[in-house]
């Protein structure tokens, strides 16, 4: 009955193929090719992983830390070198210093310690700049452009300044995006093993702004009274502890009283700013200042403040940071416009080479759980352990791509469940996932097309991964359209199978074409948006995919199962 008429095209191009049994072998073949293929792109790295991908914003802060025991005058002069070379970017709207604090919390702040910081060697500097829809340059480049420029015109005024530039991330916040945590028992150690690591930090390729979290080693000048001087001299140690505070802080002296208020106003007396403070970190201008200072006697004779305080010279406490009550240090670095991924394991393993001279290195063997990357290190002469975790946002991306991996696969045994109660067959089932399980190919290949086209790299991100996800349903349900186009000829109209196929595909054709289109044209607005970009084109590409997969691949499945 059908051999009379001509058949379209694509129905005769589909039973050409079922007809042949080398043409069958050549569409498995190529596709199982393509799929090696693309999931090869990852390791050979022509396709990035990154967990957050970059995002464009209005504002972005910078961290100026100078040395422990500097002064807010060198803090000062850093700051204001920075504000120098920032100040001829024509997209900066404005700009706003906090000297030895932090700045006021932001969404960064709050997880980078922000709110910790006090004391004269810290400064922020917030930067707001032009609204982001007018601007032609995104704040991540910018960021990337200037923080060479700054870091080395700025870090060399007061020596061991670090300057970091702090962006505002896509996703939640971390640390850094490199932070690895050292944990010892003995504070100075860990300490000098934190200084090692962020050596290493500091050489890899694609890392900035290292820092080691732990404070530099200071001296600081303790002043002491001396007792029997003091008694002698007919003063007495209360009266020499006022004079001191009143010439370094300054002190309430007296009160007010008013008749509009309750309380009583203090009144505050304290050198002027010039007189007050000491030039430089050294012990002769402190004598300077102290023999400007004298007190009056009993007998009215005026006695200098030297003759009876002594100058001791003491090293500064450093801080001691603990994490779940283990003495550890965090070391911390962010990343260039890079994925966090690659740096690391290439730290890692120069890590391993490095320290391997002094210590025996153990990998942590759990697999795929957040610690995967961890390194014990055992000191060969002392015995004594260490720990390297790594944290940031390199365990939330491990935390993340498990989480997503584990939504997928729940996903796959649902729809797969699904299928056997309708189809009463596991063939038709695991050919239909299989089918929607290549899409993967496309949205791949898609990145790596998309790449080559975007100014910065195009990284398949944490959305890539839902939109991967999304498609699943849409894929299986193309080949289940069809299945069940064949089986009805099969059955009803009890059409030859190969010819059943060709019929059904090239009946499906058309609404699984539309259907793609729609897509297609739906989620090309997403695919410029810097976040959901990955979305956008995972959902292009893994559709267009789909589409062949199911026309081509699936009717050559089908052709071979005894189910249908």
């Amino acid at each position: 009955m059908h051999s009379h008429h001509k058949h379209p095209r694509f129905e005769a191009f589909v039973y050409n193929i079922l007809q042949s049994k080398t043409k069958k072998f050549m569409v498995i073949f190529l596709t199982l090719l393509a799929l090696a293929g693309s999931v090869m792109m990852l390791p050979s790295k022509l396709v990035l992983a990154k967990m957050l991908p970059g995002k464009s914003t209005n504002t972005y802060s910078i961290y100026i830390d100078t040395p422990s025991g500097s002064s807010i005058e060198q803090t000062k002069k850093v700051s204001q070198c920075v504000i120098d070379i920032l100040k001829n970017e024509p997209e900066i709207k404005n700009m706003e210093t906090f000297y030895a604090q932090g700045s006021p919390l932001d969404y960064a702040g709050l997880v980078k310690g922000s709110a910790m910081k006090m004391g004269q060697q810290y400064a922020e500097i917030v930067v707001n700049l032009t609204d982001k829809h007018t601007r032609e340059d995104k704040s991540f480049l910018m960021v990337q452009r200037l923080r060479p420029v700054v870091q080395h015109s700025c870090e060399k005024l007061v020596k061991g300044t670090n300057i970091k530039f702090i962006e505002m991330p896509a996703g939640p916040p971390t640390l850094a995006s490199i932070v690895v945590e050292v944990y010892g028992k003995d504070n100075s150690k860990v300490i000098k093993l934190g200084h090692e690591v962020s050596k290493i930090l500091a050489k890899t390729d694609g890392l900035v702004d290292v820092d080691v979290m732990a404070d530099e080693s200071y001296d600081k000048y303790q002043l002491l009274p001396i007792n029997d001087k003091i008694s002698r001299a007919g003063l007495n140690v209360d009266q020499i502890n006022k004079i001191l505070y009143l010439a370094f802080e300054g002190m309430g002296i007296a009160v007010k009283n008013t008749i509009d208020h309750n309380d009583q106003i203090p009144i505050f007396v304290s050198l002027s700013k010039d007189s007050k403070t000491i030039q430089s970190n050294n012990i002769d201008d402190l004598k300077n200042k102290l023999s400007s200072l004298s007190l009056m006697n009993r007998q009215g004779m005026m006695i200098p403040l030297t003759e009876v305080v002594k100058i001791v010279k003491v090293p500064a406490n450093k801080t001691i940071f603990h994490k779940d009550l283990k003495t550890m240090v965090n070391v911390i670095a962010e990343t260039d416009m890079v994925s966090q991924v690659y740096p690391l394991l290439e730290a890692r393993d120069a890590m391993i080479e490095y320290f391997s001279k002094d210590y025996e290195v153990k990998k942590v063997p759990e697999f795929m759980s957040t610690y995967m990357f961890d390194l014990t290190l055992k000191d060969k002469k002392t015995g004594e352990e260490y720990l390297l975790r790594w944290d940031g946002e390199m365990k939330v991306t491990l935390d993340t791509f498990r989480d997503l991996g584990a939504a997928f696969i729940a996903a796959l045994i649902l729809i797969f469940l699904l299928l056997v109660v309708y189809y009463k067959s596991f063939t038709i089932s695991g050919m239909i996932l299989a089918g929607s399980f290549l899409s993967i190919i496309g949205v791949i290949v898609g990145h790596w097309v998309a790449d080559i086209f975007t100014a910065q790299t195009f990284f398949l991100t944490a959305t890539s991964l839902i939109g991967f996800i999304a498609l699943m349903g849409i894929s299986s349900r193309n080949s289940l359209l069809l299945i069940d186009f064949a089986k009805g000829l099969i059955d009803n109209k009890h059409i030859e199978k190969k010819r059943a196929i060709a019929i059904a595909s090239n009946t499906r054709a058309k609404p699984i074409m539309l259907t793609a289109i729609a897509i297609i044209l739906g989620s090309a607005l997403l695919a410029s948006d810097p976040v959901f970009g990955g979305l956008g084109v995972a959902l292009i590409s893994g559709t267009v995919a789909a589409v062949i997969v199911s026309l081509i691949f699936i009717p050559v499945l089908m052709d071979n199962t005894k189910a249908i």
